[in-house]
């Protein structure tokens, strides 16, 4: 069996000699929150990010990014036309407006959800995918599993109060970034301010989208239980994060702290270069190969964000199951260099892949390595 090899590398000396640093603790009103870089997959902040909490209306993000993965898949069009069932007509709450005779269509559903966040629109949407809203639960239920939800349960396509409907502040930070990763040509309908139809026009709930702080988009929630409640993001140069928050007691306070988190997120980080694409970490042994080892270098370039204020030292290591068996295809993951930085609440993990093919040795290699083994098991070799 394989031993799994820890080892402290030259790339704890790479980090090191960039900064030395260490955060500063997120200090906002919000009692829940998760705060997620995009660019570089870091977790700056969390607090209670994995209990799952009634995610309200937030929990639309669920069904228009299924939309949009019907739209990408070809099942609908832009222009596709929907049915208004009385039961969609009769959704109390936030509201497009829809009669039962209207016919909208796919984009003007997207709006209707995205930007006045209409249950109409969501149970519209639910049943034009599902055939019904039970069964639309199903398949998001599924859905969510597949794009790493694993604190989510879904009762409905809306966010409705019901005690089984439930998501984790991390599983919405999964959702948000999966609709700007997977569907960014389609991700700018959250951040329209208005909406009209049936010639009533209705604002964007999502706070600060003309405010001048990069905020572009995302969805707010509310129930009792939960508090008032916001997925955003939010764009400055070339760094974008998600964040977000629960538990707050007025809109007032949710704009006051989604306002925060974006001074916070974007005045305390800097940005470093690491490591170089290629770039060698640490070296890796080889069962049975042409050679001993194989380097272990960089799978791409590597910038992280650290604390503007240095309080440590951060830390890295080298992670790999071996020795590894020959044969070594060169560009194949062979481990992970993992960075802890100092009050940030994980680590990051940059994948490790091979630097050079290491092909199976040949007939005196394999000799001397059955030797070595049969030596270990009669006591003749130390190990």
């Amino acid at each position: 069996m394989p031993l799994k090899r820890l080892l402290i590398a030259c790339a704890l000396v790479v980090v090191s000699a960039t900064a030395s640093l260490a955060q500063s603790p997120y200090g906002g009103r919000a009692p829940n929150y998760y705060i997620l870089d995009v660019g570089s997959g870091q977790v700056l902040a969390q607090q209670n990010a994995d209990i799952p909490l009634p995610p309200a209306s937030m929990s639309k993000l669920v069904t228009l990014a299924m939309l949009y993965d019907a739209i990408s898949e070809g099942r609908v069009s832009m222009d596709t036309t929907w049915n208004v069932s009385e039961r969609a007509h009769n959704m109390g709450g936030s509201s497009m407006f829809l009669e039962t005779r209207d016919r909208p269509t796919t984009e003007d559903l997207i709006r209707g959800l995205a930007v006045v966040s209409g249950n109409d629109a969501a149970v519209v949407i639910a049943e034009g995918l599902g055939g019904s809203e039970d069964a639309f639960a199903q398949m998001a239920q599924d859905w969510a599993e597949s794009i790493g939800m694993t604190q989510t349960t879904i009762a409905n396509a809306s966010g409705w109060p019901d005690p089984r409907h439930r998501m984790s502040l991390h599983d919405l930070a999964v959702l948000a970034n999966y609709i700007i990763t997977e569907h960014p040509d389609l991700y700018h309908y959250l951040g329209e301010v208005d909406f009209t139809w049936n010639d009533i026009t209705q604002p964007n709930r999502v706070p600060l989208l003309s405010a001048g702080v990069g905020m572009d988009g995302f969805k707010t929630g509310h129930t009792e239980e939960a508090g008032y409640s916001l997925v955003g993001s939010a764009h400055q140069g070339d760094r974008r994060v998600i964040f977000v928050f629960s538990g707050l007691n007025s809109t007032v306070e949710r704009v006051e702290e989604a306002e925060r988190i974006i001074t916070w997120t974007f005045r305390q980080f800097v940005e470093r270069d690491v490591l170089d694409q290629g770039q060698e970490v640490a070296v890796a042994e080889v069962w049975m190969g042409a050679q001993d080892s194989v380097p272990m270098v960089a799978a791409q370039d590597l910038s992280i964000l650290m604390p503007a204020i240095s309080q440590g030292e951060p830390q890295a290591r080298v992670e790999y199951e071996g020795p590894i068996a020959a044969p070594v295809e060169a560009g194949a993951q062979v481990g992970q260099l993992i960075i802890e930085v100092p009050g940030l609440p994980e680590p990051f993990t940059l994948p490790l892949v091979a630097g050079a093919s290491v092909p199976e040795g040949g007939i005196v290699p394999r000799l001397r390595t059955a030797a070595m083994v049969l030596g270990g098991q009669l006591g003749l070799v130390t190990p």
